[in-house]
């Protein structure tokens, strides 16, 4: 026995300084994507006016549409309920990194999600509506925020969805 009495677990400086730079690399996801969907988004509003749309190429066009709801329109109109709505899935979503921050990777498709929802909560904040410009055929258009919540979601579940692959089986 060391001496120490104390009911308090207290992490080891690499553990801490291992989840001081998990959180790192999320922040750093987040603004790379949060940057990259305003950027877009700027360049679509001074490019097309609401309502323009230029055709990329079959099947895929640009368009500036605004949608006041959440994916595919839903809830539009729900203004400060969606705005609760997304802090409290970020509230949740940071709980859920804090206990598993040490999960290889877990990082990364987080910081997507993060930067997603941030780059579309900005879009709120600023305009009451966010912009979406990529409007392929037969499905309704979105932004670089909802691809990086998606591919993040996606991602999360692989990451965290791989474990216990290997190991035997328990029922025999």
């Amino acid at each position: 026995m060391t001496g120490r009495a104390s009911c308090a677990r207290e992490d080891p400086p690499a553990e801490v300084g291992a989840r001081t730079a998990a959180w790192a690399r999320v922040l750093a996801v987040a603004g790379c994507v949060l940057a990259a969907d305003q950027v877009s988004k700027a360049i679509v509003v001074a490019s097309l006016g609401v309502g323009g749309r230029v055709n990329v190429f079959l099947g895929l066009d640009l368009s500036h549409v605004r949608n006041t709801g959440v994916a595919f329109g839903a809830l539009a109109g729900g203004g400060a309920a969606i705005v609760v709505l997304v802090v409290v899935a970020i509230a949740m979503l940071g709980a859920y990194f804090a206990r598993r921050s040490g999960t290889p990777l877990l990082w990364l498709p987080v910081g997507a999600i993060l930067g997603g929802a941030l780059g579309n909560l900005a879009d709120r904040a600023r305009e009451g509506t966010v912009i979406d410009f990529i409007d392929p055929i037969a499905w309704p258009a979105f932004n670089l925020a909802d691809t990086a919540v998606v591919v993040g979601v996606l991602g999360v579940l692989y990451v965290t969805g791989g474990r216990g692959r290997d190991a035997p089986s328990r029922s025999r």
